[in-house]
């Protein structure tokens, strides 16, 4: 029996308005009901994936930055696993030459140098996912969600990110040409030493230590609590999910994943639009999947 499900959240916990539907909050509760716990696994900041899960009720532990960092039901901070500073300073070298832009999620919070191209860039990725905003809804949606975001801007990364007291813990790079522009660059990274890049969207690669990975950090609390990967389900839609998809005994790819993607899950449900976490969850629970 299921004793632990992790979920991403864009493009597969959150809806159309970037929140948790009433039917994926209700099937939650169900499964937290019969003592199975739930997490989620995104690589959103924790600053970034609280507030949908504050507005929906949800109190959970949560893997963030693709596994860079990993807090408990009560906000501590379980895991890190960063990037050595000589490495994030050839990855911005590498994603400078390419002309992409890029954040940096610190233990201290995120930086960009460019606050247009972070609302131009978000709202790419908004229109990617739910393609059937129009781009003018997307720019407003994205405006919005970043107003509530708490991100400084600076004017030196490289100065920011040799601070003694700042530890990087992913790199995420974002072009409108999509993977035209991102390929090549993501050729070069991998050949830079102990890291992983994966992405969440056909406009954007996301880099971080080897040993920030989904796969990873849920296998790390599920050893935690006793549990093993015959215990556990997982719940994605892109290539940042592939590593705890492959993990998990149990495993739903979205209606909307990568059809790539789709090939690593056991199971499929429904779309993000059409509360494709509470049906998997439901079935899970109704078949002892």
């Amino acid at each position: 029996m299921i004793k632990l499900i992790a979920s991403d959240m864009d493009g597969t916990l959150l809806d159309s308005k970037m929140g948790i539907s009433k039917d994926n909050v209700s099937a939650i509760r169900e499964a937290e009901r019969l003592g199975i716990e739930f997490m989620v696994a995104t690589g959103r900041a924790y600053a970034e994936a609280k507030p949908a899960l504050e507005e929906a009720g949800i109190e959970c532990a949560m893997i963030t930055l693709n596994g860079a960092k990993v807090f408990d039901k009560a906000g501590n901070s379980l895991f890190t696993a960063g990037i050595e500073k000589k490495t994030a300073n050839d990855i911005l070298d590498i994603l400078d030459a390419n002309d992409i832009y890029f954040e940096v999620s610190t233990n201290k919070g995120i930086y960009s140098e460019q606050q247009e191209k972070r609302i131009e860039n978000f709202a790419s990725h908004i229109a990617t996912t739910m393609p059937h905003l129009t781009y003018k809804v997307a720019i407003a949606m994205a405006a919005a969600h970043l107003s509530l975001l708490d991100i400084t801007y600076i004017e030196d990364m490289r100065t920011l990110i040799q601070q003694k007291d700042i530890e990087v813990l992913k790199i995420i790079g974002f072009s409108m040409e999509g993977p035209k522009v991102l390929a090549p660059a993501s050729t070069q990274i991998r050949g830079l030493a102990d890291l992983v890049v994966t992405s969440s969207a056909q406009n954007n690669i996301e880099v971080n230590h080897k040993n920030a990975q989904k796969g990873i950090a849920v296998a790390h609390v599920a050893k935690e609590r006793g549990i093993s990967e015959k215990e556990v389900m997982t719940i994605g839609d892109n290539f940042n999910d592939v590593s705890m998809l492959q993990w998990a005994d149990v495993s739903f790819a979205m209606g909307n994943a990568e059809l790539e993607v789709k090939d690593h899950a056991k199971y499929i449900t429904s779309t993000n639009l059409d509360n494709g976490v509470g049906e998997a969850i439901l079935r899970a629970i109704r078949e002892d999947l």
